[in-house]
């Protein structure tokens, strides 16, 4: 990884995001990139979505600048979730609207302190929350996977 200041290669840093704009990564890519920890966390949310709702989604990277690197969104009417993956880490950005912040609210309870925090400490903008959640558990897995749930029911129950 090259630094803009000084020109010299320097080894990447955790959070680091992929820059690279030449090549969208493959799975082997964001494998070596996230950490086998951070990739079965990917993998089993990816596989999540696509038992979920299957034939919704057809997911495609999105190029976000040399800043926000790439991630892997999920789509159809209106934005569902992006994967983003960093270096060592892996977060998925769920952006809440008007009527998803109401529900979370309405909910608020059952949310963990983390995520409540979160929500809290994240400014609205007109089209709504724009929360990056770190997933570097099951139960944060798990927790990004009723946020989701709750913007679109899922059509296949497991």
């Amino acid at each position: 990884m090259r630094s803009e200041d000084s020109g010299i290669e320097r080894s990447p840093r955790i959070g680091d995001r992929i820059i690279d704009k030449s090549a969208q990564p493959d799975e082997g890519k964001i494998h070596e990139w996230i950490g086998r920890g951070a990739y079965a966390h990917w993998a089993k949310l990816r596989d999540w979505i696509d038992e979920s709702y299957p034939g919704v989604f057809a997911p495609d990277w999105l190029y976000g600048g040399k800043n926000r690197g790439w991630a892997l969104r999920y789509t159809s009417t209106k934005a569902f979730c992006s994967l983003v993956p960093a270096y060592r880490l892996f977060s998925v950005l769920v952006v809440l609207g008007g009527a998803e912040r109401v529900k979370f609210e309405e909910q608020r309870s059952s949310w963990s302190l983390r995520l409540a925090k979160l929500y809290d400490e994240t400014p609205t903008f007109h089209d709504g929350k724009w929360l990056t959640v770190a997933i570097s558990s099951a139960d944060h897995r798990r927790e990004v996977i009723k946020l989701v749930s709750m913007k679109r029911p899922p059509l296949s129950l497991h």
